[in-house]
């Protein structure tokens, strides 16, 4: 027999952020609940920030009835001289039954006492107050509270619950407040308990008072009121999805509005004017003619019949941040972008002040400098990169480091280089953020990415599982984004050595590890043809990515296959020769045809000159008839040492020139 299921869970407001962030968990965590207790069903979880809803129109009435087996000792050990040991009668005392019930079966091949019952499935009104506690206890939103005399915590104070199964109220008493046929509807609206006999009634209850239950239909209704805006106002509001979610998650009754602000804040760089919208008002910026405009929009959660006044107030709170904003933007420009104050900041202890790291970076940045023309513009570029830490507007809002630098750069008539470098050193920081724009820019923020990478593995910082405190992690991957973008040569063995000199001794193998994973974990391809490129030797990160790339494309082809039988066996032939040593060939030792063929195949591939990777690739496997021809006329492990040698050699080479690319042993299909 099936039912239908409500149960709410009433709160104070849930703060978004904390909420959001598991929110792709509370599904998940209720349908395992579901599993453990055999009562799975399809479900709809809903929410807003005064509850939590989970409704199934198909809930079982009683768990189904089940077969338990219970498997005991071998049967072997069980009885002795045909009397039961201790092993047997402790195993039927578990089973709850005689001796005599006890039954056998095999088990891993081993046959061992057995017992089988038949258990009742437990009724769905038994189950269901532990499996909501359960639920509660096993969601994590972080920072949790008490409140009155609870013992247990939760993110925010439970004021109502409500487990409906059918038209019966599911007694249970959770975190001090009893299940009730009871429901709260929009503050606006009323403070009394609203009461309900079923799911229908509780839905039109909510609706009734201002709740749109949905969240789904909450966004809905957002998005549309956006829509009627812009059409009504002739604008462009730029929906940040982030900020969507959260104004969805703090509504129960979303009204989207339209405000306005004084022209006068618009000299103010347009990322400050929608940061301090964003962060801080949760407000929508609104562009008119592509060009940030002086007005907002945002979601109230009123239910009136006039909003004027909330349109005024939210008016009101913008202007004084906008003010500070504008002060601090104008005091910072007088001031001019300094950096001796970054002596005083801290980098991190051992690692000396901001300003000593700047200085380290610029040394790094040099060295990857190969325009002498801009040596003192870069120097410049980098020492001066994070002095707008010193400025009142990154210390309002620290988001913005960087970019407040570009733009008091321009105010300074600073060059061009300069004021983008600024503004793009932190770049990349996402897997999907842009890239520098130049190569100047590129080496400024290289800079600054490797010697935050050297200066903390020089001190131990080094991530070990899943925990990247100072997002080493991320920094590499930029690196290797940024050097592939801009082809730079970058050698991750030589170069970081070299770099690394001034820091601390530390294991170098481990960073240069640390850059190969992620640079394994980075390129679209076969792994182990990515193997077969570390293998090869090769950690220039440019000339990895082109040799896996152009390797991947031949080993994808439809009928590589097929064919590779014939490279693994030139790789089998050489695997117990010293490679390292230079290898020769005499031609004079040649006795078949075969072998004369191959080798002046071979030398006319070696001797070419090749635009791409690709090309030598595919010259080295077009020699395939000629190396098949050579297996099947010629016999490699022959009595003569001198030949036999000469012979493994003409094969050595072909495999030495393969390896100047990848060791084509690695190669799995």
């Amino acid at each position: 027999m099936i039912d239908e299921l409500l149960i709410e869970i009433g709160v104070e407001e849930l703060p978004a952020l904390p909420f959001l962030k598991e929110l792709p968990n509370i599904k998940d965590k209720w349908d395992k609940i579901l599993k453990e207790n055999s009562l799975v069903c399809d479900f709809e979880f809903y929410y807003t920030p005064r509850r939590l809803v989970f409704i199934s129109y198909s809930f079982l009435q009683k768990q189904p009835d089940f077969k338990k087996e219970f498997f005991g000792a071998p049967a072997q050990i069980s009885f002795k001289d045909g009397k039961p040991t201790p092993a047997a009668l402790g195993f039927a005392k578990k089973c709850g039954v005689g001796i005599d019930e006890i039954g056998r079966a095999y088990k891993n091949e081993k046959e061992v006492l057995y017992f089988e019952k038949s258990v009742l499935g437990l009724s769905s009104k038994e189950l269901l107050p532990s499996m909501i506690k359960s639920f509660l206890k096993e969601l994590n939103f972080g920072k949790t509270m008490r409140w009155g005399d609870n013992k247990e915590n939760f993110i925010r104070p439970i004021r109502f619950i409500s487990c409906l199964l059918g038209r019966e109220n599911i007694p249970m008493n959770i975190y001090g407040v009893s299940s009730k046929k009871e429901t709260y509807g929009h503050r606006t609206h009323t403070y009394e308990a609203l009461r309900y006999d079923s799911i229908s009634s509780y839905e039109k209850l909510l609706s009734e008072n201002s709740v749109i239950l949905n969240q789904g239909k909450r966004r809905e209704k957002i998005l549309k009121e956006f829509e009627e805006i812009e059409k009504a106002q002739d604008i462009k509001i730029e929906i940040d999805k982030d900020l969507l979610e959260e104004v969805v998650a703090i509504t129960e009754y979303p009204t989207a509005l339209f405000g306005t602000f004084d022209k006068e804040f618009l000299k103010l760089p347009p990322e400050v004017v929608i940061t301090s919208m964003k962060e801080h008002q949760r407000y929508f910026p609104v562009f008119k003619d592509k060009k940030l405009s002086e007005h907002f929009v945002f979601i109230s959660n009123a239910d009136t019949s006039s909003y004027e006044q909330i349109i005024k107030g939210n008016e009101k709170v913008l202007h004084p941040r906008l003010s500070d904003a504008l002060f601090f933007y104008k005091n910072d420009i007088k001031n001019g972008l300094k950096n001796e104050g970054l002596k005083n900041i801290t980098f991190m202890k051992g690692l000396g002040s901001i300003y000593e790291k700047c200085v380290r970076e610029e040394k790094i940045a040099q060295y990857l400098l190969k325009d002498a023309t801009k040596k003192e513009l870069l120097q410049r570029a980098v020492m001066f990169a994070k002095a707008d830490l010193l400025s009142d507007m990154v210390y309002e809002f620290t988001e913005l480091q960087g970019l407040m630098g570009y733009y008091y750069a321009i105010e300074a008539k600073e060059d061009e280089n300069i004021s983008k470098a600024f503004k793009e050193q932190y770049l990349p920081d996402g897997e999907k953020s842009e890239l520098p724009s130049s190569d100047f820019s590129a080496i400024v923020a290289l800079s600054n990415k490797i010697e935050t990478l050297l200066a903390l593995f020089s001190k131990g910082k080094i991530p070990t599982g899943t925990k990247d405190p100072f997002a080493l992690r991320r920094a590499v991957l930029g690196i290797i984004r940024i050097v592939i973008d801009r082809e730079f040569s970058f050698d991750i063995r030589d170069d970081l050595q070299n770099l690394a000199k001034p820091y601390d001794d530390f294991d170098f193998k481990l960073l240069e590890n640390f850059f190969l994973e992620r640079l394994s974990g980075y390129i679209n391809a076969n792994p182990s043809v990515i193997n077969a490129v570390f293998k090869s030797g090769e950690r220039d990160i440019i000339e990895i990515y082109k040799k896996v790339l152009a390797l991947n494309q031949i080993v994808e082809q439809k009928h590589f296959k097929e064919s590779f039988s014939t490279f693994k066996r030139v790789a089998n032939i050489i695997k117990d020769m010293e490679l390292e040593d230079k290898i020769s060939v005499d031609k004079m030792l040649f006795e078949k045809v075969e072998e004369g063929e191959l080798y002046e195949a071979f030398v006319q591939v070696f001797n070419k000159e090749y635009k791409n990777y690709r090309d030598k690739l595919d010259a080295l496997f077009g020699l395939k008839k000629e190396i098949d021809n050579f297996f099947d006329k010629v016999m490699v492990n022959v009595e003569d040492a001198k030949i036999k040698n000469n012979r493994k050699n003409l094969i050595a080479l072909i495999y030495q020139d393969f390896k100047s690319i990848a060791d084509i042993k690695e190669i799995s299909i």
